[in-house]
């Protein structure tokens, strides 16, 4: 591999990002707009025999579903995206023999577990309707630092599978250090308070089917960095492949 500023690939890092924001958007717009659009249904019937002389939403729903929802997740991807680079310099190298791609597929994979799918099983998100508004405070502070605490994890058990690896071999040191992760994870899960505000005749299918939506975005947003992001590192890492290709005479 050629040597590279990390500057260069935190540039490619929030160009992958932003095509990994572009699936997320598709994603959203077709799985989980409906469901919201169901969840503001429901809410709406209940309380259309209270008059409370609200006004008009500054921003219409069409609007919020549109152009609000991929201003927002272009720039979610694009940030997320220069985040997982810098992960990426850290990590080539550093975690087995695997190249750009392998790499890049690996930190996307790992990043997803552990900012996506670790804190989604303890505070799952739920559609509008669902939810004291009174709790909304404490409800994000326990749910970002449930993703504190899994990257926190995380960390250790990286450190953990480097530091037993020379005695145990790379497999068993990777194995002991992820049994430790999900154990620390466990503790976690049992030390934080639970939430549980989903009212008894709100449809559990459709609490369901907007929570599977929602993780439907985050895999196709890393599933789509991971890709995107290892060929463009590839590309600027081992430029001698792409080099090979072009001169090949024609057959």
């Amino acid at each position: 591999m050629n040597p590279i500023s990390p500057r260069v690939l935190l540039v490619r890092g929030m160009v992958a990002g932003l095509l990994a924001g572009v699936a997320a958007f598709l994603v959203a717009y077709v799985l989980g707009e409906s469901r919201i659009d169901a969840a503001i249904a429901i809410e709406e019937a209940a309380s259309a025999g209270h008059d409370h002389g609200e006004e008009a939403a500054p921003v219409s729903r069409a609007l919020q579903a549109t152009a609000g929802l991929g201003t927002g997740t272009l720039l979610y991807g694009v940030a997320l995206g220069g985040i997982a680079a810098l992960v990426f310099c850290y990590a080539l190298g550093r975690i087995g023999r695997f190249g750009p791609r392998a790499t890049a597929l690996l930190v996307a994979g790992g990043l997803f577990v552990t900012l996506n799918l670790v804190p989604f099983f303890k505070y799952p998100s739920n559609p509008p309707a669902v939810g004291d508004p009174d709790t909304v405070v404490r409800r994000t502070t326990l749910y970002i630092l449930m993703i504190a605490l899994s990257a926190l994890l995380a960390a250790g058990a990286l450190i953990l599978g480097r530091r037993l690896a020379p005695r145990l071999g790379n497999w068993n040191a990777s194995v002991v250090a992820s049994l430790g992760f999900v154990a620390a994870v466990a503790v976690a899960y049992a030390s934080l308070p639970g939430i549980n505000e989903v009212p008894a005749d709100f449809p559990a299918a459709l609490i369901w089917q907007f929570r599977l939506a929602t993780l439907a975005i985050q895999a196709a947003m890393w599933t789509t960095f991971g890709l995107a992001f290892g060929f463009l590192a590839e590309r600027s890492l081992v430029p001698a492949v792409a080099s090979k290709e072009a001169v090949q005479p024609a057959s």
